[in-house]
């Protein structure tokens, strides 16, 4: 692995360590991140990990972006993995169920296996949190196995209920709140992806590990979960 420094601004770097999207990249992208944020602690604004790279955003009035970059180079060399176990590993509940995930049969029938087969398959496994991004608690998790991998959405729906729990690809994702959205929905959670309160905002970050498991419609409400269908919201 060759990191590669690219500039994006007057005051921004990418860091590219891989090519292409991989679990297994993610204890490199994480170690990369400590590493950064050690080497530049008071000039850095903010640090993004994704799948691939890392966004660098310093203090373009204390620091030149050529030191930055040079600061950078040093920080990765000699870099090492850091453990897998560094994350954190997260158990999110799932209702699974027609009325709240429409697409539950419809990615069961594409792959050729009952609803109780996929849903056995969805939750059978850990998935890597690889980014946050488009709403606040959103995570981007894979990778779902191949033959539950669906294309998203021809056309997005305008309001994709709190909680909902679904696939696009090889991606499986929460929606943290009542939002626009082109995913295939599956089931929901009662499980809070975002609050202000908390350190950090979001329950998920780059690097931690979730595994969903399947529960009965009660545990679903019990927990403060809202059974309305689908249909009922999309007015």
């Amino acid at each position: 692995m060759t990191p590669r420094i690219e500039t994006v601004s007057m005051d921004s770097l990418i860091v590219r360590l891989f090519d292409h999207i991989d679990e297994r990249h993610m204890p490199w992208l994480m170690a990369a991140e400590r590493a950064l944020r050690q080497a530049l602690q008071e000039v850095l604004i903010d640090l993004v990990p994704s799948y691939t790279t890392l966004l660098v955003h310093i203090d373009a009035t204390r620091l030149s972006l050529a030191e930055a970059r040079r600061r950078v180079a040093a920080a990765l060399e000699g870099l090492a993995p850091l453990e897998q176990a560094e994350g954190r590993h997260h158990i999110i509940p799932v209702w699974y169920d027609h009325s709240v995930g429409p697409e539950l049969g419809r990615i069961a029938e594409r792959a050729g296996i009952d609803c109780d087969e996929l849903i056995r398959r969805h939750s059978g496994r850990d998935y890597c949190v690889f980014a946050l991004g488009f709403a606040p608690g959103y995570g981007f998790m894979g990778l779902v196995e191949e033959a539950l991998a669906t294309p998203r959405l021809q056309t997005p729906r305008q309001r994709v209920p709190k909680g909902s729990v679904a696939i696009a690809e090889r991606q499986t994702a929460v929606y943290p709140m009542r939002s626009p959205g082109g995913w295939n929905l599956i089931g929901r959670t009662a499980v809070e992806l975002f609050d202000r309160d908390s350190d950090g905002y979001s329950l998920l970050r780059p690097g931690d590990r979730v595994r969903f498991e399947a529960v009965d419609r009660d545990t679903f409400v019990t927990a403060g979960g809202d059974p309305t269908p689908l249909e009922e919201r999309a007015s």
